[in-house]
């Protein structure tokens, strides 16, 4: 590991999916899959919203941005995606595991998180992690928030593949992430209830 890596939280949701109940009364949210990037009950949760695209926000923008070439036919098919209401000026990469620099936050085995502007030359050099999608600003809780939110059904959670977080298929996600549950969409019901 390298002297700057990070090694994620070993939180219980770190490197779950958060799926959306249907419920949800967050218009941001709404159908809302959500890679957790780190847990801790104490100190609180970071995650990045993999099912909302931005239609106006290109991945080449933002190396020109930044004066990056783009050397790569691949940077074209890289989805920017909004990644939650938090600083939504920032970058994130989240990416296969194969690729890890000063910088990276190893969540697990099969994947990271990249904010440096290396991470992004990288790709556009041809050079960068096998998958990878980018996303603009996160999703975050304070200390104990999530699991208050999951307490009162806003939130299931699911084991994360990586085929199903860097599915290119967005309007799908968030079934497919249910039916790993083995639950339908329509067998969840908007209103929370306690036995």
């Amino acid at each position: 590991m390298g002297r700057a890596q990070a090694k994620a939280s070993p939180g219980y949701l770190t490197g779950q999916l958060l799926v959306a109940m249907p419920g949800m009364t967050d218009p941001r949210f709404e159908r809302a899959v959500i890679y957790m990037c780190v847990h801790s009950l104490d100190e609180g949760a970071m995650g990045l919203i993999v099912n909302k695209p931005l239609p106006d926000v290109r991945f080449g923008d933002i190396l020109s941005n930044l004066k990056i070439p783009a050397r790569s036919d691949s940077c074209t098919a890289i989805q920017v995606h909004r990644g939650g209401p938090v600083q939504t000026q920032l970058g994130f990469i989240l990416h296969s595991g194969d690729y890890q620099k000063d910088g990276t936050l190893v969540v697990d085995s099969e994947i990271s998180l990249s904010t440096t502007s290396e991470v992004l030359r990288a790709i556009a050099e041809g050079n960068g992690p096998n998958k990878n999608l980018m996303a603009l600003g996160y999703a975050g809780w304070d200390s104990r928030q999530l699991d208050d939110e999951i307490k009162r059904n806003a939130w299931l959670n699911v084991p994360a593949d990586v085929d199903l977080l860097f599915s290119r298929d967005y309007d799908s996600k968030w079934e497919k992430a249910l039916a790993k549950l083995g639950i339908a969409a329509h067998q969840l019901s908007s209103v929370a209830g306690h036995a």
